[in-house]
């Protein structure tokens, strides 16, 4: 009986610490490229950019305030997101850039992000010159920025003509040492990705800041 019990306690207890020793982890995230230096404005019409960012990981996106399409939808996503990164503190930020400066001043903006009650400790919204964003959003973040373009829409009125602007809708996570890691469409298995490569980045991180074992 008492050989019974002894397997029965290597089996219960031995059977799990095998697996959390021999689990495989997953592979680490490709580094795509290093985001270069950068100071734009924010909605409280302060200098911002990599040296504000430095130490943080954050997820970057590209939208205008009067768009006509696609960005309510995404910027409803960023919302969403702006919830799911609140337990990692000060570790974790947004970053929206627009890519209609014309329109998207420093005032617009402000109101914009009060309107969406986006934290400004965690989020903010970018602006600059359109050569300054360019350089930024096309050079920086290998994504597509275009020219304001006039869009006709059907309504029950008529047609109407509204302005669209091309860029990109994918969400760009890059770590604290300004490295992009990743691209993410805004489909729920897309963003649940994202949030899973962020929390692996910053348990990472975590794991590098802890002292070495000091050797006896």
């Amino acid at each position: 009986m008492k050989s019974f019990w002894l397997i029965f306690w290597a089996l219960s207890f031995g059977y799990p610490v095998y697996r959390t020793l021999n689990r495989t982890l997953p592979p680490p995230l490709p580094v795509y490229y290093k985001v270069p230096e950068f100071t734009l404005t924010n909605e409280f019409g302060k200098p911002f950019g990599t040296k504000e960012l430095e130490g943080k990981f954050y997820i970057a996106n590209f939208m205008f305030t009067s768009c006509p399409t696609s960005c309510p939808a995404l910027m409803d996503k960023m919302d969403l997101v702006q919830k799911r990164i609140r337990g990692l503190g000060t570790k974790a930020a947004i970053v929206t850039f627009t890519v209609d400066p014309e329109v998207d001043t420093v005032p617009t903006l402000y109101k914009y992000a009060r309107k969406r009650h986006s934290n400004p400790f965690i989020w903010n919204y970018l602006t600059g010159t359109k050569a300054a964003l360019e350089k930024v959003i096309i050079a920086g973040y290998k994504v597509p920025m275009g020219n304001k373009e006039p869009v006709e829409k059907q309504l029950a009125e008529g047609k109407i003509t509204l302005f669209d602007i091309a860029h990109s809708e994918k969400l760009v996570l890059v770590d604290d040492r300004g490295q992009i890691r990743g691209y993410y469409g805004t489909e729920r298995v897309e963003m649940d990705r994202m949030m899973i490569d962020l929390g692996l980045l910053v348990n990472n991180s975590f794991s590098r800041a802890q002292p070495a074992p000091v050797k006896r």
